[in-house]
């Protein structure tokens, strides 16, 4: 056994297992399988070509070799990003706990009590520090968090705005450049038209039916805004504003100006710089919004019993109801960012969060007096922790970079400089002394801070903030350590059992992988810092495009979206990109298949294509008549295909070549959806298929945690004829020669994560990574034979194979009284998370156990189906008191004296023996999402608050 290979120790099934599997599948060999699951003609003909597979040793001293090619120098560049202290508690028991960083989205909520709790102190921390009614479960990051915003405002459009069409959206220039360029990118495909200027010289003409504001301004300037939205209200112009949330402690929050919609970062909340990202967005609104409102809101409700339970309340995933309606196509959010944020503001409570504001705005006054006293010119007349000040900043520049100091050069004569919560005394000191160098004279030393507040009474905050207890009572690190781990309990994540979910790959997030997310020379570095202090990161990036090119057999890639609804949308825009370029700006038609994933129509739409849905056949394939068809017919103006592959039904179809090939005879790009990579990699790929352009969800098939639903990365990789369009950042130069623009604020997007994914491709290299998809489709394909004749799979390819991921039919047990809700409800009392309910097909169970589980979990998991399938058989329509009907069973219900149930505890609790092993107990019964919807409430309010009257 060659104990230091990591494919040994990424790969579940042991090498002795794998006749058994085999046998048991009904094949000779791993190959053999492989030929009767991928059709030939795309398979590859050469193993990638890829570096040689690292050890975990080779790996962890590579990296820290890399990381030390960073210079972390002490940036005060501002722009939206802030060095933070990541409390150590948090650091160790969230950040770098895998109880927290593997497990999934929500979805049930009953073994999700824990997190979903965590994202609802999230949402009240934005609400009541942004004056708000109601906030969502975090967005990507703020620039796109602003766009949301544009296109939420342009939704609740009047009446009349809509009828005579108003698309004017006024943008301050005090906005981020890099939110300007997310906005520009977003708003030509919709028909918004933004107008950029100054807010104080805006008309407020009829014309607009919105506006954007950033408080403070970009370069720290701080505006009373109360009069502006006043009057963009009285011309029904609603206003959303882009807001520093550190700076809410001590400002009058917009919410009390009037603002429609508040957004920002939480990044400066506990959230390394990352070299941009991951980073938890906030974004919240009026209560009259909420319908339109983009991403994922937590909600209070009861259960079975009356108690409190936490669900998804409005999991507006919007595309999956409207689809090519939908205004967004969010489908993730930033949750474990998002929970370290709100633990953040849980173990300072309001008076911390207030001493952290006011320490900064201290240090930033004095710094302000100590560099007029130099005589140099501070032309802020207000502000928060951004000052600007006039000075030669090529003689400042040279002079701080010679200190590790950055500032921001705004131009020749003007340099901003934003403090943080690291900023000490010292530290000030250091930034004087560079700039009485750079003016030639004698620096002055600070021995104090300033107590002076320089902004006016009218924008200081009066109201209160974080009065419930859960931001009051945790303040010591005892405290907050068992809070923290009491809400960990209450969560079912990777690190208990399989999570089998179909369609979103939750493998194996390796330990080596997940060190260099905690080292200070890769997770301190501001984004916007200068190219030659990031190398490390610079060679990673690059190198990791290279390794994303290979494996998909792509020209070029970009890493900028963060998440894979971001990517979709960016391979879009690079398409229209490219036709608009060739002159065919007509080629707006996408064609896509009735059984893609919600996201693909509402990414064609934002994307401003029309979106003509084709057939599939009873078999799941694609009806190749039908898209011929509606190819011929639509081939003047067909812009794009987006198909996903293998299926969303979980099959290699033999037709793919002959369907790309029909999309380009009639002037279209195809577009790959990323989602099924997992069985392709090293076996074929998208440009051996035919398509142009993909993108990969890297937290799927590249290792990165799903983090409970966030953070996602979902970069795109693209034929040669693609590359030049591909997206740009304003700040930092990225991108094609004809770049569009960007697409996330950060220039890489969420960087640090990438780390994960580098490791994971080079610690398993060309042969790691083929045996990774082989080992998914065995383990796949093992549970599908397992569990023949308990279950039918709905669809299978043309030699009886699965690919990564099979549908088990659920609907016929409707018979019996029994729907698919309740065999994932039972799974909780098993141990298990369940399979993906209800898509793509209502009704049923999309099962995918990745290469990363053993022969031991899988035939537990098969145990506790076929266990299921008996009570199943047991059941009768008329008796809705059985054991799947009630379940999940908590221990509350076990160890009451009262038992009014016709079946055992044992039967309940302990349906098999290995449960008592390693027993899970869900802390509510079923959630019931019908009293939530009636009285929604989705902050931490007291349960008298929302119980019916």
């Amino acid at each position: 056994m060659k104990t230091d290979a990591f494919a040994l120790r990424h790969i579940g099934p042991r090498e002795n297992d794998l006749q058994h599997m085999l046998k048991t599948i009904g094949a000779e060999t791993l190959d053999q399988l492989i030929f009767e699951t991928i059709p030939s003609d795309i398979r590859l003909k050469a193993d990638l070509d890829l570096d040689p597979a690292m050890t975990e040793y080779e790996f962890a001293n590579h990296i820290q070799k890399l990381g030390n090619k960073n210079k972390v120098f002490q940036s005060y560049i501002g722009l939206g990003y802030n060095a933070a202290i990541i409390p150590a508690v948090i650091q160790r028991n969230v950040f770098e706990n895998p109880g927290w960083y593997t497990a999934y989205t929500p979805y049930q909520a009953e073994i999700a009590q824990g997190r979903l709790e965590a994202i609802l102190n999230f949402q009240t921390m934005v609400i009541e520090l942004t004056g708000m009614e109601i906030a969502n479960a975090s967005l990507l990051d703020e620039g796109t968090a602003a766009a949301e915003a544009m296109a939420l405002l342009f939704d609740v459009r009047s009446r009349d705005q809509k009828k005579n069409n108003v698309c004017k959206f006024f943008v301050s220039e005090e906005i981020l450049p890099q939110t300007l360029s997310v906005l520009q990118t977003r708003s030509t495909p919709v028909g918004v038209e933004l107008v950029i200027g100054n807010h104080e010289d805006f008309d407020f003409s009829t014309d607009y039916f919105g506006a954007i504001l950033q408080y403070p301004g970009k370069f720290g300037q701080v505006h009373d805004y109360a009069d502006f939205i006043a009057k963009a209200a009285a011309n029904e112009i609603k206003v959303a504003v882009a807001a520093d949330i550190l700076s809410l402690a001590k400002l009058t929050s917009p919410g009390e100006m009037g603002a429609a919609v508040v957004l920002g970062t939480t990044q400066r909340f506990g959230i390394p710089l990352g070299y941009g990202g991951p980073h938890a967005a906030y974004f919240a609104t009026k209560d009259e919004y909420k319908r339109s409102m983009p991403g994922r809101i937590i909600g209070v409700t009861v259960d079975t019993n009356g108690n409190r339970a936490l669900r998804m309340a409005l999991q507006t995933r919007e595309q999956h109801i409207k689809r090519d309606k939908a205004t967004s196509n969010i489908c993730t959010a930033q949750v474990l960012l998002s929970v370290m944020a709100g633990m953040y503001a849980v173990y300072h409570g309001p008076k911390g969060l207030q001493y952290i504001a006011n320490k900064v705005h201290a240090s930033t006054a004095t710094l302000a007096n100590a560099l007029e006293k130099l005589g140099l010119q501070q032309t802020n007349t207000a502000f928060f922790d951004t000052i600007v000040v006039k000075a030669d900043a090529k003689k400042v520049k040279a002079i701080a970079e010679q200190n590790e100091i950055n500032f921001y050069y705004i131009d020749e004569n003007t340099v901003s400089i934003s403090l943080n919560e690291t900023t000490s005394i010292a530290d000030l000191n250091k930034i004087i002394t560079v700039f009485a160098s750079a003016k030639e004279t004698q620096a002055t030393t600070i021995e104090s801070l300033s107590e002076t507040n320089h902004f006016p009474a009218s924008v200081s905050r009066t109201s209160t903030f974080l009065e419930h207890d859960v931001f009051n009572k945790y303040h010591s690190e005892t405290a907050l350590m068992r809070y923290i781990k009491m809400l960990e309990r209450k969560d079912l994540a990777l690190n208990h059992s399989m999570i089998s979910l179909g369609s979103c790959t939750m493998k194996l997030n390796a330990a080596s992988e997940m060190l260099p997310l905690s080292m200070p020379q890769w997770n301190n570095i501001h984004p916007f810092a200068p190219l030659d202090q990031a190398q490390g990161y610079q060679e990673m990036l690059a190198k990791l495009e290279q390794q994303l090119n290979v494996i998909t057999g792509f020209a070029g890639t970009t890493l900028q979206p963060n998440s894979g609804a971001q990517g979709e949308y960016a391979g879009l825009m690079v398409i229209r990109a490219y036709h608009q370029s060739r002159g065919d700006h007509h080629r707006n038609i996408a064609l896509i298949p009735s059984s893609a994933h919600g996201t693909n129509p509402a990414s064609a739409a934002m994307a401003g294509m029309k979106v003509i849905v084709t057939k599939t056949l009873e078999n799941g394939n694609i009806d190749v008549e039908d898209l011929r068809e509606k190819a011929i017919l639509h081939a003047e103006n067909l812009s794009c295909l987006m198909v996903t592959y293998p299926s969303t039904h979980g099959v290699f179809e033999s037709a793919i070549k002959e369907i790309t090939q029909l999309i380009h005879d009639n002037g279209g790009q195809v577009y790959m959806d990323g989602a099924n990579m997992n069985a392709q990699v090293g076996l074929t790929n998208p440009a051996t298929i035919g398509a142009d352009v993909c993108h990969l969800n890297l937290h799927k098939t590249f290792a990165i945690p799903h983090g409970g639903g966030g953070p996602g990365v979902g970069p795109i990789c693209v034929a040669p004829q693609l590359v030049p369009f591909l997206p740009s950042n304003p700040v930092i130069p990225t991108g094609g020669e004809h770049a569009i623009t960007a697409i996330s604020a950060a220039p890489w997007g969420s960087a640090l994560v990438c780390l994960i994914s580098y490791g994971y491709i080079s610690m398993l290299g060309a042969e790691g990574l083929k045996q990774s998809t082989q080992y998914a489709i065995l383990n796949a394909n093992y549970i599908k034979e397992k569990l023949n004749g308990h279950y039918d799979t709905l669809y299978s390819g043309e030699m009886g194979r699965a690919a990564h991921e099979m549908i088990l039919e659920c609907r016929p047990f409707k018979q019996k009284g029994i729907e698919v809700t309740d065999i994932a409800k039972r799974l909780m009392d098993y141990g298990f998370h369940a399979p993906t309910v209800s898509f793509p097909v209502a009704g049923t169970l999309m099962i995918e156990p990745t290469e990363s589980e053993n022969l031991e979990e899988l035939d537990r998991f098969c145990e506790a189906m076929i266990s299921i399938r008996k009570e199943i058989e047991a059941s009768t329509i008329e008796d809705k008191n059985n054991v799947l009907k009630n379940s999940p069973h908590t221990l509350a219900m076990l160890t009451t004296d009262a038992w009014d149930f016709p079946y055992t505890r044992e039967q309940a609790a302990f349906p098999l023996d290995y449960i008592a092993e390693n027993k899970f107990w869900p802390t509510v019964r079923r959630a019931d999402d019908a009293y939530g919807d009636r009285n929604l409430v989705c902050s931490c309010a007291p349960i008298e608050a929302y119980m019916e009257n």
